[in-house]
């Protein structure tokens, strides 16, 4: 009876730092998917290129356009966008290969890093603002 007691203590303690690896890791996604997707372009700190590429740090674009970033992300963009009151006019390639909880943890990552305090995304919302993409011709 002790053996099986000490057996299933020793299994509860290997769940348990597996699912808390499991999600810490997921935690650390959305800044993962800004190094790799996004940061080239917007910068490290969020600063993008002055006059070329526009900042995501205290972007009021993420507030002001919030239903249309999951889309954006996934498909990109081409045309002028306003963002603090400064025109910009580069296409931004989208990155098609990213799941929706990818896209969720990476706007989260940005919608509260960068000096943005905004309200971040729920998987529901992701999903449903997917939906509403415009298809590609």
């Amino acid at each position: 009876m002790r053996k099986n007691k000490l057996v299933a203590l020793a299994l509860g303690a290997f769940a348990l730092t597996s699912l808390t690896q499991c999600f810490t890791k997921k935690k650390d996604e959305g800044k993962h998917l800004y190094e790799t997707h996004c940061q080239s372009c917007h910068m490290e700190d969020g600063s993008g290129l002055k006059g070329l590429i526009p900042p995501l740090a205290k972007a009021d674009y993420l507030q002001t356009h919030r239903d249309e970033l999951p889309c954006l992300i996934r498909q990109g963009m081409a045309g002028s966008i306003v963002v603090n009151g400064v025109e910009y006019n580069k296409e931004m390639p989208g990155v098609e290969s990213l799941r929706e909880d990818h896209i969720t943890n990476l706007l989260n990552y940005i919608q509260t890093n960068f000096g943005n305090k905004n309200e971040r995304y729920t998987m529901q919302e992701v999903e449903r603002l997917m939906q509403a993409c415009p298809k590609a011709p």
